[in-house]
């Protein structure tokens, strides 16, 4: 049996309780990220879901569609329900499909989160998180719009995504950083010191890409362990995360409410000591 209590909940900048089992909406959109998704009225019947089934806690970006994705969660959400926290981001350029091109201009960040807040019906954006530093703008020019939001009241908190410890103390000389979203999963632990920082640092850690099983030398242990719990190998995916640390949020994405119901399910899942440990090496 498992001696590890596992907390469903987070507090988010210290004040923001937030449910672990989040959703992100990316998938939400044409292919490659762009345009409007193929069939709106099912998209919108998932963002419900997600909210009913206990999501309260929605991962979207400017970038997405572009700005499409922002309007179909306000017109599938909105009146918003009371503790519902969306997150998005700014800091991508896209000139077509599957094209991300970092941009951090003041301009260009202050257009976002003004686009952003007039799509997502909101005078204030709870979490707003930069995509990327831009290697051609300073990064106390890019957050220098973010920081005067903040003090409008415009965005509460401020996150980062795909960075480093020294990239984190350098965005937090500007503004307070409250979350990291980095690509992170059981296959994939590059980010592994960054998540240990954020533990330390109270910080939320939102890995992407979260539904990844692992590499093959790992297959028989998932198998067997999704076997014992009657789950799916990305469902015992999610249980890992949640088991790993308590800041992290998931949020993945699906387009499928049967999917979605799945993903939910893993919160039920508790990991014991030792599928854990098998898992971890």
């Amino acid at each position: 049996m498992s001696t590890q209590t596992i907390s469903t909940t987070w507090k988010l900048g210290g004040t923001l309780n937030i449910n672990r089992l989040g959703y992100g909406a990316m998938q939400l959109t044409g292919t490659g990220v762009w345009g409007e998704v193929n069939n709106r009225e099912n998209a919108k019947k998932v963002l419900q879901a997600a909210v009913a089934g206990g999501v309260n806690f929605i991962d979207t970006a400017e970038a997405y569609g572009p700005k499409l994705n922002e309007s179909l969660i306000a017109d599938a959400l909105h009146p918003y329900q009371k503790g519902l926290v969306i997150a998005t981001k700014g800091g991508f350029d896209r000139t077509g499909p599957g094209q991300w091109i970092p941009k951090g201009t003041p301009e260009f960040i202050r257009s976002n989160i003004e686009g952003s807040l007039k799509r997502l019906k909101v005078d204030t954006i709870d979490l707003w998180q930069l995509h990327r530093f831009d290697a051609n703008v300073p990064v106390e020019e890019t957050l220098g719009p973010v920081a005067e939001a903040v003090k409008a009241g415009k965005i509460r908190y401020v996150g980062l995504s795909e960075v480093g410890i020294e990239q984190i103390e350098r965005a937090e000389k500007i503004v307070p950083i409250v979350s990291v979203q980095n690509r992170y999963n059981l296959g994939d632990r590059q980010w592994e010191p960054i998540l240990d920082y954020t533990i330390k640092r109270n910080m939320a850690f939102i890995p992407w890409y979260p539904l990844a099983s692992g590499p093959e030398s790992l297959s028989d242990k998932i198998n067997h362990i999704a076997r014992v719990h009657n789950a799916t190998t990305a469902q015992i995916a999610l249980a890992w995360l949640l088991r790993r640390a308590e800041n992290i949020l998931l949020i993945p994405g699906t387009s499928s409410i049967g999917h979605l119901q799945e993903n939910l399910a893993a919160g039920d899942i508790v990991l014991s000591d030792a599928e854990f440990e098998a898992l971890s090496k």
